[in-house]
């Protein structure tokens, strides 16, 4: 029988290596936070890469028990995962975005999956399956407002509009959607701001004077669902937010937006030593003591999605103390110079969690590493279980739960 200790915010199981501990409750409590903030606009819940390392399944299925109505996945094989796991059509619409050539658009109108389209090739594959399969296709038209990434560029967006305009008119699909993506809503002031918003209006305007009748209207990301509300329309996605992170830590904290971080790191020590001064720490040497100390080993490393760029300054709390990574990170562990306390072996380490009892944030580890906090919870690999706690949503009878679920 297995028991739980916690340690600052984070559980960990007993005999359990290393754990990700996914506060269920905190993501229904952001998720109502952000509805509060864009009502009446519709918030999607963003559950792409298995729901930013948290759990797409269990995170989707809250998101629905919290009253969500739309899901958003990148990869169709993610918005497939979800209708698997019995998230059916009258539960939540998904929409999925990132498609190639040859891509499942069969399946995805089989599941009822609304689909993005941002290209001519995109429209004529989606159209052969929709007269493979006789089921109309639902179809978000996505214009690139200045990202560059995906998206209709503004020469070739009358000539798509009116294709999908035709295929409409045809019974083929219906356009549901038309959305965009925004380049730097998390640099308040930035000059591409307004002019995507512009942009997305002119695109907006041409695609109703030829008659599209969208029921969504979507351009506002997490950082813009919090700090502009011009840009909310219908419907705001909401990603990083969600999962109780700030996408805007220059200008304000998780708590400042009414938000709390829903992912905690812990693991447990495989090793406590004493060593003397100019003793070499992990490959490389990189870190040497500086004097008689005691070492303790953390059994995560990259394999498991602890950055190599935090070596020498990712953080950790051990008994209630901030300590840093000593050395290279390796792949299954990495070192901490412990001062000379003497911790038991088996003593937890909290890695990050909601920063609220002095322990490193997911934010701590982004800045020690150059990058930012979508990166660290993100990249929380499959070997590091998940144990969900504060649920309140059931799994339907049958339903697959998925790999990292």
């Amino acid at each position: 029988m297995t028991t739980a200790k916690t340690t600052g915010s984070a559980t960990l199981t007993d005999g359990v290596r290393a754990e990700a501990t996914i506060d269920l409750a905190a993501l229904r409590g952001n998720l109502a936070a952000l509805r509060e903030r864009v009502g009446p606009a519709a918030v999607m819940a963003t559950v792409k890469a298995d729901a930013y390392g948290h759990g797409a399944v269990r995170c989707a299925r809250e998101a629905v028990a919290a009253g969500i109505g739309w899901l958003g996945t990148a990869l169709p094989q993610e918005a497939l995962a979800l209708r698997a796991a019995g998230i059916g059509p009258e539960r939540a619409r998904i929409l999925c975005w990132l498609w190639t050539p040859g891509g499942p658009w069969r399946e995805a109108l089989r599941a009822d999956v609304d689909v993005s389209v941002s290209g001519r090739w995109a429209l004529d594959e989606l159209l052969a399956a929709v007269r493979a399969t006789g089921i109309p296709a639902r179809v978000h038209l996505k214009a690139d407002t200045g990202l560059g990434r995906n998206g209709c560029q503004p020469h070739d967006w009358p000539e798509l509009v009116d294709a999908l305009r035709r295929a409409e008119a045809e019974g083929l699909l219906r356009v549901v959607g038309i959305w965009s993506h925004f380049a730097a809503a998390d640099e308040p002031g930035h000059p591409s701001i307004q002019a995507q918003l512009d942009s997305y209006r002119e695109a907006l305007a041409h695609a109703e004077a030829a008659g599209l009748r969208p029921d969504v209207r979507h351009l506002a990301n997490s950082p813009a669902t919090l700090l502009l509300p011009e840009s909310h329309f219908d419907m705001v996605r909401s990603g990083l937010a969600m999962y109780g992170l700030s996408p805007v830590p220059e200008v304000g904290g998780p708590a400042d937006f009414g938000l709390r971080p829903v992912m905690s790191l812990t693991a447990r020590l495989a090793l406590v030593k004493h060593v003397p001064g100019g003793h070499g720490v992990s490959y490389g040497h990189h870190y040497t003591t500086p004097g008689p100390t005691t070492l303790g080993l953390v059994p995560v490393g990259y394999a498991d999605g602890i950055p190599r760029h935090a070596s020498g300054t990712g953080p950790v709390q051990i008994a209630g103390k901030w300590r840093t990574v000593a050395g290279r990170v390796a792949m299954d562990q990495f070192v901490v110079d412990l001062g000379g306390d003497t911790p038991e072996v088996g003593d937890e380490v909290l890695l990050f969690g909601a920063g609220e009892q002095g322990e490193p944030t997911a934010e701590d580890w982004g800045r020690a590493c150059g990058t930012i906090s979508y990166e660290i919870v993100t990249r929380i690999g499959a070997r590091v279980p998940r144990a969900y706690v504060g649920g309140v949503a059931e799994a339907p009878a049958g339903a697959a739960e998925g790999p990292a679920a």
